[in-house]
């Protein structure tokens, strides 16, 4: 009897997308074939077939995640006409991202110790950062552009760090006046 060959062309995108799952539940050192594998519903020898080793899974979830993570960021600059105030789409980004992408944060925050502790992620964190200056940059000058994206950065990861007033959990929300002032503090 022959056996019947599974057809799955999204194979390798199904594994990615597991991978971010993964690694937003589990963190990077849970990130195994074995998990990941588990999470995509795929034969473990699937993850050696389609991808040399587990720094290219890694790599190429991080890079999805960054791509969507700019593409949000890109079209909230976007959408405020050229020659506008791009302060408040700075400051309704930046109080979204603390508050509704929970899950993409602690992607975010694997990504940035990963890149730290391995430079060859760091192109991934490179491009992001070009991405996000670029969208400022239509907004604000090209000298403006990665202090302001350091400080949008900052705010939500000071955002998501937080605790409440009595030790609370996490994410306390960003005041919106406070995101509005150092905006515009850093604007000049």
């Amino acid at each position: 009897m022959t056996a019947v060959r599974r057809v799955d062309p999204d194979r390798k995108d199904r594994i990615v997308d597991a991978a971010l799952d993964v690694i937003a539940e589990h963190g990077v050192a849970g990130a195994t074939h074995r998990t990941i594998a588990a999470a995509a519903d795929v034969p473990l020898g699937s993850m050696t077939y389609h991808f040399e080793n587990l720094d290219e899974v890694l790599r190429l979830a991080f890079e999805r995640h960054a791509a969507q993570s700019a593409a949000r960021f890109e079209a909230a600059m976007a959408a405020v006409p050229e020659g506008h105030d791009p302060v408040e789409a700075i400051v309704a980004l930046v109080c979204d991202e603390a508050g509704s992408y929970q899950r993409d944060l602690l992607v975010a925050l694997e990504l940035y110790v990963l890149a730290a502790r391995k430079p060859s992620f760091r192109a991934v964190t490179q491009q992001w950062m070009a991405a996000s200056r670029a969208a400022l940059g239509r907004h604000v000058d090209a000298d403006v552009a990665p202090d302001l994206d350091a400080l949008v950065e900052g705010l939500v990861l000071h955002a998501v760090l937080s605790t409440g007033p009595d030790g609370g959990p996490p994410g306390v929300p960003l005041d919106p006046d406070r995101v509005r002032r150092a905006v515009r503090r850093q604007l000049g």
